[in-house]
């Protein structure tokens, strides 16, 4: 094996076929990225965002380089978020909310669920009143978000949460990824009291947990993943879906929607720019729901 003239050796496979170098930091993981200060290549784990190209973490912790702020130099993740020591503390957050209501509703009841589960519009027995977004109750479509009465709807949504979140959360950053969970919720909500029959009560994560799918697709596309596996693993939760007894497609669908955009907004916002064009993307899908819930509230009442 020689070394070009100028260059690093060029890796070779099986029988002489050129394959792409490995990541100085993760063997095995093939790359065509390096760093633009020292040239070492990375892989999509360890590349940072810089005002050109990408870094590697050791260059970014040590600040080689001159004509740069300290800013440019703290480690940013793909979407520009700042990297912390746990990357999914959100995500455990999250988890422990879930939990935190599940031992509400396995306390109180069904009363506590009535108060807080997405309904449209139409008489509650357990509250014996009208109740429902469309009864000026827009909490419901995020309070539902976070309300499950069955052990194995929420040790399902919370698996899922815990296997993606590990996954989005690093990527993204810890504000970026909460703002895409709540919004993502809210989607599958929104779109539940669009198309659900009014009096059809829901509850559950799924909608959220769909979103961070739908991010998470975006994101294996944005770091050139093999997307095989990841459409193999959105296909079937597609087809489970559709075919499962008592399940939302609504909230599902609404969450994998608004997920893949605001993922989208997020990791393709231009670097100049991007904490800008990212809120705006954020502001944009929610003033959609605002604007869907009000016209669906008009037509009920």
């Amino acid at each position: 094996m020689e070394q070009a003239p100028g260059g690093p050796q060029e890796p070779r496979g099986p029988q002489g076929v050129p394959r792409l170098p490995d990541c100085y930091r993760h063997p095995g993981s093939e790359t065509g990225i390096s760093c633009t200060r020292c040239d070492r290549p990375i892989c999509p784990q360890c590349m940072i965002n810089a005002s050109v190209g990408y870094q590697c973490p050791e260059c970014v912790r040590s600040g080689s380089g001159t004509g740069h702020s300290a800013s440019a130099q703290q480690p940013r993740t793909i979407a520009g978020g700042s990297l912390h020591g746990d990357p999914a503390l959100v995500t455990k957050v999250l988890i422990g909310l879930n939990v935190a209501v599940f031992a509400l509703v396995l306390s109180l009841g069904e009363r506590f669920v009535s108060q807080l589960e997405l309904i449209g519009y139409a008489f509650s027995p357990q509250l014996g009143e009208i109740v429902g977004v469309a009864h000026d109750q827009w909490y419901r479509l995020l309070t539902a978000v976070f309300l499950h009465q069955e052990l194995s709807h929420i040790l399902f949504n919370l698996l899922g949460l815990w296997f993606l979140g590990r996954m989005v959360e690093p990527a993204l950053g810890r504000r970026r990824f909460l703002a895409l969970y709540l919004l993502s919720g809210l989607g599958g909500s929104t779109l539940a009291y669009l198309v659900a029959e009014p009096n059809q009560p829901s509850l559950g994560a799924s909608g959220a947990i769909f979103g961070l799918m739908g991010a998470f697709v975006v994101l294996a596309r944005r770091v050139q993943l093999d997307m095989r596996p990841v459409v193999l693993i959105l296909g079937v939760s597609l087809v489970l879906t559709f075919t499962r007894p008592d399940i939302s497609w609504e909230g599902h669908i609404g969450g994998l929607v608004t997920g893949a955009v605001i993922a989208a907004g997020m990791v393709y916002a231009p670097r100049e720019r991007r904490a800008l064009v990212q809120s705006a993307v954020c502001g944009a899908v929610l003033l959609v729901m605002v604007v869907a819930v009000l016209a669906r509230t008009s037509v009920l009442t």
